[in-house]
């Protein structure tokens, strides 16, 4: 007998990601969002943050800091997860990192001396978007495109 089964040669059989990707895109994430984490614990900084942040804005300070966390979660959503993601990359990374941006400026409500502040937030998601298309602009150019 003859079977009317069609069997597909494209199947994906191997898995997406290999740990060792998982760890390469998202590894840099989590540690900086780690120091991030460990930077907003601290109720007295030291004397060298505090007069940096006399002389420049922390708005500026927190829109680099989120910019460098931006970039590498849109290397990690391109890169190291799965198709939907990988095509809405900066969106999801923008996301992703206002919402850490959120969770930090509500920690920050518990830390002795510290205050959240919604500016913060701002310049935090607008880091993240910056941070991110400026490592999208810099993805595509690196890639030469098919004649």
């Amino acid at each position: 007998m003859q079977s009317n089964q069609i069997v597909s040669t494209d199947i994906r059989t191997e898995p997406l990601l290999s740990p060792l990707s998982v760890v390469r895109y998202w590894g840099p994430v989590c540690v900086y969002a780690g120091l991030i984490f460990f930077g907003s614990s601290v109720s007295n900084p030291p004397e060298s943050v505090s007069s940096l942040v006399e002389k420049i804005s922390d708005k500026i300070l927190h829109l680099c800091e989120y910019g460098v966390l931006g970039a590498l979660a849109y290397r990690a959503c391109r890169h190291g997860a799965g198709a939907w993601v990988a095509r809405h990359a900066v969106i999801v990374a923008v996301a992703g990192c206002a919402l850490y941006g959120l969770s930090d400026e509500i920690h920050q409500l518990f830390v002795p001396l510290r205050q959240g502040d919604p500016l913060d937030l701002v310049a935090d998601s607008v880091g993240a978007m910056l941070g991110a298309w400026t490592w999208r602009l810099m993805d595509r150019r690196a890639v030469p495109s098919p004649l």
